[in-house]
């Protein structure tokens, strides 16, 4: 299906408003980054997210978009909190998937004569591949509930963390309006076992360091210098946030002609917020959401423990802290300027960062100046970004950004042409150990299935939204 599009800025195209349009589509993106956004069917879900009950605003894309279940991955929409309608696809399928960064006071040199031990030793204490168990015991129904409503502070209690990983934690590791209540337990039976687990696909850890800083006042804010070991870790809800986005959808999609919903995709599948859907899904989601914070935080912590067992070295000599955690995929009440009216929207971030800009009430006091960190993965192997939010973002994004290099070929083509080679040996050979579960995850996620983040970076910034830091390159990967 053809999408009229047409070029209003130098990295800004739209999508004018047709059919059930009720805004207009946007798309941040280079004249080389949309042909490759051409060649998937990603623009005719911008086209179809605009036809959202309540959308205010534009149906956005960052220039990582690609196809995904009703949104596109690397979509944004905001729809009016009193008479919008909340969408499970918006969210997407993993709830929380995030990033979170720890800095070191290790430079590169250090731990090189290590690293293979390192990577051994890490891939060893933190289960990775599809139905992984947790780093930490199994937990009990009633633990498990405590982890929905507390999010990152309960590990704190239980030991793995400190509070000043919270104070550097989107939402402080917890959203507010968790009820367990709507979590299946279909949903609950997956959730007990994963605390402290990687996964599988697009999942990682990553043994980093700052190849390169832009701007030196930022990464002295952030905690960075050159040649300095960070860990990134990317992971979200697991089995549990899964089966919560698929019980509603379930759930909602017979119930569209109730709403009088008409909708150009059923995966579109919707609720108004203020129905006992809506809230019920909005419920869950948070316990997902929460739950993912937890995962990270118990990630984190025996990422800790292995750092110094394996090197020998007391806390404060690895002086390991957060950076920052952020989430990709998440639905959020948030005030924003619309039609230059204060409006409270419920933001659809779906493989998008949040990206709030200096002195916006909402970003930690530790960054409340320099602005919201970001961190923008890129592909297995190749470099990855720390950013930081940019005014531009709250003019034409409803405060977000891209959140990594988006896929530029499905995983069934990626494994064809990684057919016959030998992806960890290359990838050895480039200087960067890696560590799996099984060679498909390799093969899905090697570069070439990947648009170069760098260029889907360059255009954030170039229109504004989201400003460089530094440049991250992975020494060592573990995948699932």
């Amino acid at each position: 299906m053809a999408v009229e599009i047409r070029r209003i800025e130098p990295y800004l195209w739209e999508i004018p408003r047709n059919g059930k349009m009720r805004v207009p589509g946007r798309v941040y993106a280079s004249e080389h980054l949309m042909q490759d956004i051409r060649g998937d069917e990603s623009l005719v879900q911008v086209q179809n997210v605009a036809a959202l009950p309540g959308i205010v605003g534009w149906s956005l894309a960052m220039p990582d978009i690609h196809w995904g279940y009703g949104f596109p991955i690397g979509g944004v929409a905001a729809t009016e909190a009193r008479s919008g309608a909340i969408s499970p696809g918006g969210v997407g399928y993993d709830i929380n998937c995030g990033v979170r960064l720890a800095r070191s006071e290790l430079t590169a040199d250090r731990i090189r004569p290590r690293l293979a031990a390192l990577m051994d030793a890490l891939f060893a204490a933190i289960p990775s591949g599809v139905g992984a168990e947790g780093a930490i015991p199994r937990l009990s129904r009633s633990e498990l509930l405590r982890v929905l409503v507390d999010g990152a502070t309960w590990a704190i209690g239980r030991g793995f963390g400190s509070a000043d990983d919270l104070a550097h934690t989107e939402e402080r590791g917890c959203l507010a309006g968790a009820d367990p209540d709507c979590v299946s337990e279909r949903a609950r039976d997956r959730g007990l076992a994963q605390v402290g687990t990687l996964g599988s696909g697009n999942h990682f850890l990553e043994i980093q360091r700052v190849a390169l800083i832009y701007d030196d006042d930022l990464a002295r804010a952030f905690g960075l210098f050159e040649d300095q070991v960070v860990v990134m870790i990317h992971s979200g809800s697991r089995g549990l946030g899964y089966q919560v986005c698929e019980d509603y959808i379930r759930r909602i999609k017979p119930r569209l002609a109730v709403y009088g919903y008409e909708l150009p995709d059923i995966q579109l599948a919707a609720a108004p917020l203020d129905s006992d859907d809506g809230r019920a899904y909005l419920g869950g989601m948070r316990c997902a959401a929460n739950y993912a914070w937890s995962n990270r935080q118990v990630m984190l912590h025996v990422v800790r423990e292995t750092f110094q067992r394996v090197l020998g070295l007391g806390p404060a000599d690895l002086g390991m802290r957060l950076v920052y955690d952020v989430c990709h995929n998440i639905a959020k009440l948030e005030d924003h300027e619309v039609e230059g009216a204060k409006v409270r929207v419920c933001v659809h971030r779906k493989g998008a960062t949040r990206a709030f800009p200096p002195r916006h009430p909402d970003v930690p006091p530790a960054y409340r100046e320099s602005g919201q960190p970001v961190l923008i993965p890129g592909s297995m192997g190749n470099y990855s970004y720390v950013c930081a939010g940019a005014p531009g973002a709250m003019a034409g994004t409803f405060g977000s950004t891209c959140h990594g290099a988006g896929r530029r070929m499905s995983r069934t083509r990626a494994k064809r042409e990684s057919r016959g080679r030998d992806l960890i040996g290359e990838m050895e050979r480039q200087g960067v150990l890696v560590r799996a579960t099984g060679m498909r995850t390799v093969a899905e996620e090697m570069p070439h299935a990947y648009k170069d983040v760098a260029d889907v970076v360059e255009v954030m910034e170039q229109a504004g939204v989201s400003h460089r830091v530094a440049r991250l390159v992975p020494m060592g990967v573990v995948k699932g």
